[in-house]
């Protein structure tokens, strides 16, 4: 009998092409949502691998309903979804794709920094309504921020802050970082400096107990007085409510957020600023790179299907339920 993996949403078969003919594919429902909890846990007794979107939370529940399972890979870099130490308990692979999602995520970061510094969906807005083709050419309340000669701070610098930079520079832009390691750039910064220095910090932190609410309002308080924030790490590393105070208060000039901190719902008080420009969680989708991180998932599912580690593990199980009898 051939081993059952679950990808708890619906994907053309290409994506999935190193376990073509190893295993049962079980896939999510199709062109609707990914596949709820309580439809895994059902599934989770004959399940061998589950392969999901960062979605799906890995506890000690869900892994004592699975005792077959070998392997959870996530689509996705972050993997704060998975309990590290339970999977080890339980002799569980986890895994993840590093890199995949770089370049998109720094495109994704530019489009939200253009759309908040340009005011798109505010002028979108307006033209929709009519009130331009009633008003005229309007020279002066839609001018927005020339990005030429302004200072971006990267709070993280791998792969997709360095991406970022490498488009900031093409705008014009001046580069500062501050990351965990320390780099023998003269552009490293310590975050404080960071801060009071950047006309936009835009966030590439994993979420980790250091790194919750990293933006919070004393660290807020150091920033320039219209700065930019861009959110394309995780929700919780930063604190909404003082976000959304300090863009009330004119003392931030806007934000554009890609993760909510209480995701998937969104504080009310960024929902109400004009100038926050929000996306539900996609900053690294794309065609190509969600059909590579798809292939890499499956790879790794593969390699623990034929009793071996994972190209990509995110654990290291002292006894995996894949090594062979």
């Amino acid at each position: 009998m051939k081993p059952k993996v679950l990808i708890t949403n619906s994907v053309p078969d290409d994506h999935l092409e190193p376990l073509l003919g190893l295993a049962e594919i079980l896939k999510g429902p199709p062109g609707g949502p990914m596949c709820s909890r309580e439809e895994v846990l059902a599934l989770a007794p004959e399940l061998d691998a589950i392969i999901n979107q960062h979605e799906l939370t890995v506890d000690r529940e869900l892994l004592a309903a699975a005792p077959k399972l070998k392997i959870v890979a996530n689509v996705a870099i972050g993997y704060n979804n998975l309990d590290i130490a339970a999977l080890d308990e339980a002799g569980v692979w986890g895994s993840n794709c590093p890199g995949v999602f770089a370049e998109s995520a720094a495109d994704h970061t530019m489009a939200l920094l253009l759309a908040v510094a340009r005011r798109v969906p505010e002028a979108d807005a307006y033209v929709r309504s009519g009130r331009w083709a009633k008003d005229g050419f309007q020279p002066g309340p839609w001018d927005g921020m020339l990005l030429e000669g302004k200072t971006i701070g990267i709070v993280g610098f791998g792969q997709i802050g360095r991406a970022v930079a490498r488009r900031a520079e093409a705008f014009g832009m001046r580069i500062v970082f501050h990351d965990a390691k320390r780099h023998d750039d003269p552009r490293d910064r310590p975050l404080e400096a960071l801060l009071a220095e950047s006309d936009v910090v835009s966030l590439h932190v994993p979420l980790l107990p250091r790194t919750r609410h990293l933006l919070r309002a004393p660290s807020i308080a150091l920033m320039k007085r219209g700065a930019i924030v861009l959110n394309m790490a995780r929700g919780p590393v930063v604190d909404e409510s003082a976000l959304a105070a300090a863009l009330a208060s004119g003392h931030l000039g806007g934000a554009g957020m890609d993760v909510a901190e209480n995701e998937p719902e969104i504080h009310p008080g960024l929902l109400a600023q004009r100038n926050v420009v929000f996306s539900p969680h996609v900053g690294g989708g794309t065609v190509e790179s969600r059909q590579q991180a798809r292939l890499i998932c499956a790879g790794n599912v593969a390699e623990v299907l034929r009793g071996r580690p994972p190209l990509n593990p995110v654990n290291k199980p002292a006894k995996p339920r894949s090594a062979p009898d």
